[in-house]
């Protein structure tokens, strides 16, 4: 099954978001936004080219979305692996899949919500928050250091 999220990038009141399909997680896309996407322009890149299937270590260049990387091709993030790039359902896979815009956060997460995601990344003045489905935004990080406090 998939663990559906939502990623999103504050833009004053605004909020510019995209749907990603797979490891919503924060011990997985959550190590992945904080390790390779820590700045606002990385960050934009990421969501201007729409809805992501799988999150990657880099935003990427076109390939077949049926693509499966080589096992040692992987990269380490910690507590998990991720792929080298994105693999995103416009670009990709040629669907209609465009980022949204929104009037704030509520509307992100109301959204999103109604997608089924469960997470909800959001970039905020250099700093990614989480929130989980019925929960309230944390700081990544400090989420983060709880998963790396437990034992494997």
């Amino acid at each position: 099954m998939a663990t559906r999220s939502a990623i999103g990038i504050k833009h004053g009141d605004r909020v510019k978001g995209v749907y990603c399909h797979w490891d919503g997680y924060p011990e997985h896309n959550g190590a992945i936004l904080q390790e390779f996407y820590s700045n606002s322009v990385d960050v934009n890149r990421l969501i201007a080219t729409g809805d992501i299937s799988s999150l990657g270590a880099t935003v990427g260049e076109k390939i077949d979305f049926g693509f499966r990387w080589k096992d040692d091709e992987y990269v380490d993030v910690g507590r998990t692996y991720c792929a080298p790039q994105c693999i995103f359902y416009s670009r990709d896979r040629g669907e209609d899949a465009p980022f949204k815009s929104f009037d704030g956060e509520a509307e992100f997460v109301d959204h999103y919500d109604h997608c089924g995601a469960e997470f909800f990344y959001l970039f905020d003045n250099g700093v990614w928050y989480v929130k989980a489905y019925k929960g309230n935004f944390k700081p990544l990080h400090e989420e983060l250091a709880r998963f790396s406090k437990e034992p494997a």
